[in-house]
Parts: C-alpha cells; structure tokens; sequence
C-alpha cells in the first residue's frame, strides 16, 4: 500500500513539473517580449556591444520573474489536473478510494516549496537584478554617438575641449581648415590650427585620434596675472599626431556601486530600516512646517501662539486667533491711502505665504511618497508567495472540476483569474502609492479577493461538483421546469 502511494507522489510530480517549467519559460517570454518595447530607444543606434544587450535583457527578464510564476503555477495546474480528469485518470484515483487531497498532496507540498523560493528570489535577487538593469541603462543613455562635424560649426561634445571645421569631405572623411581649443589644463589653453587633418574615435570608443597637416600650436600660459608675466608659445608643424582619451563614448559596466535605485533595489531588511527613517522624516517635515509656518508668518507677532500649538490643536487655534483678529470696522474707518497701503501688505503677505506653502508641501509630500512606495514593495515581497500558493489552490481543483487539459480552455481560465490578479494588484499598489489605502489591504487585495475564490474551489472539488458542466446546468434546469409544473398541477387538483 506505501509503494502504491509513493508511487501515486512520483506520477503526480512528473506530470506537474513538466508543465510548469514549460509554461513558466513560455510566460516569461511572452513578458520579455511585451517589454523589449521599452528599450528599443535605449538599444538602436548606439552601436552597443552584444554583450551589454544580453545582459540588459538578462536582468530585465530576471525582474519579470515575480509576474511570472503566479500565472504559470496556475496554468500548470491546470493543465496537470485537467488532463488527469480528461483521461479519467482522476476518476481512478478516487475509486480506489484515494482523496483530492491525497492525490495533490506531493505537488502541493512542492508548490509551498516554490512559494517560499519565490520569496528568497523576490527579495535577494530580483533587487540584484533591478540595481545591474539599472546600472546598464544608465550606463546606455550616458553613451554618446559617434563625432558628427558641422561646417563651421563648434563641436562641444568632448569635455574641455572644442572643435571646428570650416569644410569637410563626406567620403573620405577629410577635414579642411581644422580649429581646437584645448581647455583641459586651466593654467594652459592651448589653440591648434591646421590646414588639413583626420579626426575619429578608436574601435573601442576610448581614445580620440586626432591627425593633423600644416598647422601651429599656440599656448597661453596663465599661472601669472596677465599684466604681470604672460608666456605665449607658438610652433608651427607639418604633421602631428594626438591621441586623447574619451569618456562616454564607449560602453562602460560601471557596476551597482555607481547606480543609486529605488525602493525596489532592496531587500526587505533595508526596507524596513527605510520604512522607520521614512516616518521619522515624515512626521519631523510635517511638524517643522507647521511651526514655521504659523510661527515665522502666519502668526509672527502672536507669541502665544506658541504656548497654543502644545495645548490646543491647530485648527481651533486659527479659528480662534482669525476671529479675535478679523475686524470689517477698523478697515471702514481708515482713509483710502491706508486701504490701499493695508490692501498691498496684505496681498505680499498672501504671496509670500502660498510660495512658503507650496514649497513645505513639496518637501513634504516627497518624503511621504518615498515613505508610501517603500510600504508598498516591503507587502509585496509577502504577498508575492502567498498570491503563488493561492494560485495553486485555485488551478489544482480547477483542472479537477473541468477536466480540460492542453492549451485550449486552460490558458482562457488562467489568463482571466491573472487579469483580475494583475488589475487589482496594480489597483491596490496605485492607491497605496497615492495614500488612499493603507498597504496591508492595498497589496494584500489580489490575496483577499482570491482566497476565498481558492477555498470555494477546493471545497467543490473535494465533493465531485459539475461547477463548470454545461449539462449538470441544463438537466438542473429540466429538473426545476419539471419541479414547477408538477407544482403548477398540485395547485389545479387542489382547487379542483
């Protein structure tokens, strides 16, 4: 009896695991895919190296992971289930007295082990992977292009130093009339004039050649004042040959170190460290702005104010000092200077206000943004397990209840449960950003709403319903239309 039970557990693992390795590479392709879009700016044109693409979109696809395990847990387990009970294999299993729960029981332990790697992943390495995405993009966007000469026109491109060309041959790249002024040295600015010359940019975008023909250097040393001591140097050349080094033009892997990300650049340790420093700031700017306000403008001259702010709330405080200070009687009886005069401090004080306001408020509401958004991603790291083992739940007794397997009905039901867990997780992340709801409900509501959906099924499948029967609902229809006409036939006889 064990033998037949382990063997049961073996079955039921080779027929899940396939699946889910399968959909899971074939979702998180179809994410990539949806989301190469957002580089192509980034890649075209800039003659990037392919081992900067690859691991741009190495790591992107690594941040996809968290959205795609979900969808493929529940599509997997449907598929695996689905085609168990289109084969009557299921059927089997539970007439040799087998429970539903028996009969998962081997994937539904594997499915915690999954949900507990995708925490371990969601929250060590999808950080790692945004801070390399992160470092590689910005690395991209500071890649210049390759020097494109204007006729008679100054390049800048190149820090310190600027460049002209009065005339230039398009096809072999000739230049005529060459001026450069070489800052890089702030004690010594040099000038370069030539006749002629080629200037590019070495294979691997570090180094400028600079070649030039029939010139003269100029240098303007100005370690001294200069009506003091000038030293200028001048030199004349038939050819010269200079090499500089370049900055920004080549493809630098310049490392996490020089990326400074977000809130989703860590783990959840650092973002509860930042979530306590966070309400600390928060909560010291809304009080710092408080009491330079009502203290350094609004209220200035009114020292008791000060002993009010301690006692009385702020709210009572203004309705009070506004009606005690509000007089229409004493502006009647000044003349129509003083009117105008009272009117024009008035106005400045009403300007200088909103200004202080609007730039307290700003500070202020960064700090509580940054405070919201790192809330967000520490409940996200939480619910990205439970919302995988939740799918689980509900694609096991789903595929049980439908007995569909392939690619056909499965993926319909799948994409429709990951719609209404991607639009109320977006909704609730979006709120929870905004401050309209606080982040245990806002990230937790694809859970809340799931769940139950998750133990409704189990509970349907347990008991063999026909939940998703065309038939079971039409001879449940013929039962009731048969039920109401033996009723209708009761009622004729008994007033008969």
């Amino acid at each position: 009896m064990n033998f037949r039970l382990k063997t049961i557990d073996r079955f039921m693992l080779k027929a899940y695991i396939g699946p889910m390795f399968a959909t899971f590479f074939i979702v998180l392709f179809i994410l990539i895919m949806n989301g190469l879009w957002l580089f192509v700016d980034e890649l075209i044109g800039k003659g990037l190296p392919a081992s900067a693409v690859a691991e741009l979109m190495f790591f992107y696809s690594s941040t996809m992971i968290p959205m795609g395990l979900p969808l493929s847990t529940l599509l997997a387990a449907i598929m695996t289930m689905g085609n168990m009970g289109e084969n009557y294999e299921l059927t089997a299993l539970k007439a040799a007295g087998i429970s539903l729960v028996r009969i998962i029981r081997s994937v539904l332990i594997l499915a915690v082990g999954v949900s507990i790697l995708s925490f371990f992943m969601i929250n060590n390495y999808v950080p790692y992977s945004f801070q390399r995405m992160g470092a590689v993009l910005m690395d991209i966007r500071n890649l210049k292009q390759e020097i494109e000469f204007t006729d008679g026109v100054f390049f800048n491109g190149i820090p310190d130093i600027s460049i002209r060309v009065n005339e230039q041959d398009k096809s072999t790249r000739k230049l005529n009339e060459v001026l450069i002024y070489d800052n890089r040295d702030r004690n010594l600015v040099k000038t370069i004039i030539a006749d002629s010359g080629y200037i590019n940019i070495s294979p691997d975008k570090k180094f400028l050649n600079i070649k030039l023909f029939n010139g003269e250097n100029i240098e303007d040393n100005r370690n001294f004042s200069w009506y003091d001591k000038a030293i200028l140097k001048t030199n004349s050349f038939k050819y010269q040959e200079m090499t500089l080094a370049l900055t920004g033009f080549g493809f630098e892997n310049i490392g996490t170190d020089g990326y400074s990300g977000d809130s989703r650049t860590q783990n959840i340790t650092e973002l509860q460290i930042d979530i306590d420093s966070l309400r600390i700031v928060s909560k010291e700017s809304v009080k710092i702005f408080q009491d330079r306000f009502l203290r350094g403008y609004l209220y200035q001259n009114d020292t008791t104010i000060i002993q009010s702010l301690t006692n009385d709330s702020v709210a009572k405080v203004l309705r009070d000092r506004q009606k005690a200070s509000f007089s229409t009687d004493a502006i009647d009886t000044l003349s129509i200077k003083d009117m105008v005069r009272v009117y024009d401090q008035a106005m400045s004080k009403a300007e200088t206000l909103m200004s202080y306001a609007n730039g307290g408020h700003a500070k202020v509401t960064s700090s509580t943004i940054d405070l919201y958004k790192s809330e967000a991603d520490w409940h996200r790291k939480l619910s990205l397990p439970v919302s995988v083992f939740i799918f689980f739940l509900i694609g096991a007794p789903l595929g049980a209840i439908i007995r569909k397997g392939g690619l056909g009905l499965p993926v319909v039901i799948s994409v429709l449960f990951f719609v209404i867990y991607y639009v109320l997780t977006m909704m609730g992340e979006k709120m929870v950003k905004e401050g309209t709801m606080i982040p245990f409900i806002g990230m937790w509501l694809s859970s809340i709403v799931l769940g139950p959906i998750a133990i409704f099924l189990t509970v349907k499948s347990k008991r063999d319903s026909q939940l998703f029967s065309i038939e079971a609902y039409i001879n449940n229809y013929k039962e009731f239309k048969k039920y109401l006409k033996e009723l209708k036939k009761r009622k004729i006889n008994k007033n008969k």
